[in-house]
């Protein structure tokens, strides 16, 4: 028999509550056990291709393993440390690169700024304080993510955890399927299949896009020789989850870099502009219709809201479940409001309520 409605909300609030209090005081503790699900389930695709092709579960995913602890060692000895390095060069050359666009602005526009205008001392003041300012936020995040994350969780806790999870998905998906209520399971299981769809889309798919867009700006900008091009490059890729933002931010910096690095050669400015140009139409025409379609469900302001309360309220491990609550929560309210035009529909005609409007909560 199921169970009321009033009931339902009940324990599925109560459930949410607990979840949010486990976050709340628990975040630091368990954040490696987070991770560690986010990469198998990341992973998970890669274990069933070789599971499809003949070979076990465990030896497609001990290839898994072996394949990203190469990928992680390589980063960290050759990727890495030059995105530290040229973060930090960047921002310890900002007083000299707001000192050459007074200079650029005062030579070619001295009508709008001479060496007593507000703009000038601006200008100054500006590259000071985003020097001193950026290499403290720079430390302090990298302090931040050390103490938070830890040396341990990164190399041994959290990658174990991922290589159990992975090793026994399946069987974990049909306990949990083989616990759920049987008057409710085949909407359960729908709504599980929109959040994974959601999710597979975003994290899988735009993840994918974002990591091949990045690659593909650093280089592009690292070939034609401009200064700070991994690191601008990179920031493009990562922000390229919001559509148009990583073009135009990441081409906005890419440009004015290259106007004071190459001003007069309006050829290789020209390439700047166009590899951020092209990689728009790449992304527009190949990597989003190939590797993402109409999967994604989460709204870029809908997700940057979520970013910023998870992040706020629970740190670094609420960052990790933002886009999961966010994408459970979309699909959730999706569900309800079908169920509330049905419903509606349905009173309009008959004047009444029938209990198939509350079918399926």
């Amino acid at each position: 028999m199921a169970l009321p409605v009033q009931s339902q909300v009940k324990i599925w609030s109560i459930i949410a509550i607990v979840f949010f209090a486990v976050l709340w005081v628990l975040g630091d503790v368990i954040m490696p056990f987070i991770l560690g699900a986010a990469i198998a389930y990341l992973l998970d695709p890669f274990a069933d291709w070789f599971e499809a092709r003949g070979m076990s579960r465990p030896l497609g995913v001990s290839i898994i393993a072996l394949a990203s602890i190469f990928i992680f060692v390589m980063m960290v000895l050759l990727v890495i440390p030059t995105l530290i390095n040229q973060t930090i060069a960047l921002f310890a050359s900002l007083p000299d690169l707001a000192n050459n666009l007074q200079d650029f602005l005062t030579e070619r526009f001295p009508s709008l700024v001479d060496s007593e205008s507000t703009i000038r001392q601006s200008l100054a003041s500006l590259g000071k304080v985003i020097s001193s300012k950026g290499a403290e936020l720079l430390n302090g995040a990298l302090a931040s993510v050390s103490s938070l994350v830890g040396i341990l969780t990164l190399l041994v806790i959290a990658p174990v955890v991922a290589f159990y999870l992975l090793l026994d998905w399946d069987r974990l998906v049909a306990r949990v399927d083989g616990l759920l209520p049987r008057d409710h399971a085949p909407t359960i299981r729908r709504l599980a299949g929109e959040i994974d769809q959601t999710l597979a889309g975003f994290l899988r798919g735009q993840g994918t896009v974002c990591f091949l867009l990045g690659i593909y700006y650093c280089v592009g900008l690292f070939a034609v020789g401009l200064d700070f091009g991994l690191v601008v490059g990179a920031f493009a890729g990562l922000l390229t989850f919001i559509p148009y933002i990583g073009a135009l931010v990441g081409g906005a910096l890419a440009i004015g870099l290259a106007l004071f690095q190459f001003w007069g050669e309006w050829t290789m400015i020209a390439i700047v502009a166009g590899i951020f140009f092209s990689g728009q139409v790449l992304e527009g025409n190949v990597l989003t219709p190939k590797l993402v379609g109409d999967s994604v469900g989460l709204h870029p302001v809908w997700l940057l809201l979520a970013l910023s309360v998870f992040g706020s309220l629970f740190g670094f491990v609420g960052m990790l479940v933002a886009v999961p609550v966010s994408a459970v929560m979309g699909v959730i309210v999706r569900f309800l409001t079908e169920k509330y035009l049905e419903g509606k529909l349905y009173r309009g005609k008959s004047g009444e309520v029938s209990a198939q409007d509350l079918e399926g909560l």
